[in-house]
C-alpha cells in the first residue's frame, strides 16, 4: 500500500510540473491533479499495454517512434476522463507524456527502495 501511495505522489508531482512547464497542458485544481494522477496510473497500467500490443507492427516499422504516439494517446485519454485536466493539441500531449514520464523516472531514482 505504501508503494502505491509513493508512486501516486510521484506521478502527481510530475503532472504538476508538466502543467507548469509544458504549454497546452492545464490542470485547474489540486483535486483535478490528484484524480488525474490516479487515472493516468490506471490508464498506463491497463489501456497502454493493450495499445502497445495492437500497434506493435507500426511501432516496429517506425523503429519505435510510434510509441510516442501511444504514450500521447494514453495521456490524452486520461485528460479526457478527468474534468479539470486538459490538453490543447497533439504536440502538447506528446510533450506532456514525455515530460511526465521523464520527471517521474527522475524522482523515482531518488526515492527507490531496496
Amino acid at each position: 500500500m505504501g508503494g502505491f501511495l509513493v508512486h501516486w505522489l510521484i506521478v502527481a508531482v510530475a503532472l504538476w510540473l508538466t502543467a507548469r512547464f509544458v504549454p497546452g497542458v492545464t490542470i485547474s485544481s489540486w483535486t483535478a491533479l490528484a484524480i488525474a494522477a490516479l487515472v493516468l496510473g490506471f490508464v498506463n497500467a491497463i489501456i497502454r499495454p493493450i495499445l502497445v500490443i495492437l500497434t506493435l507492427p507500426i511501432t516496429v516499422l517506425t523503429l519505435g517512434l510510434f510509441y510516442l504516439v501511444v504514450n500521447a494517446i494514453a495521456f490524452g485519454l486520461a485528460a479526457a476522463l478527468v474534468p479539470g485536466f486538459s490538453i490543447s493539441s497533439w504536440t502538447a500531449a506528446i510533450l506532456g507524456a514525455l515530460a511526465t514520464s521523464a520527471i517521474s523516472w527522475f524522482i523515482g531514482i531518488f526515492l527507490k527502495r531496496d
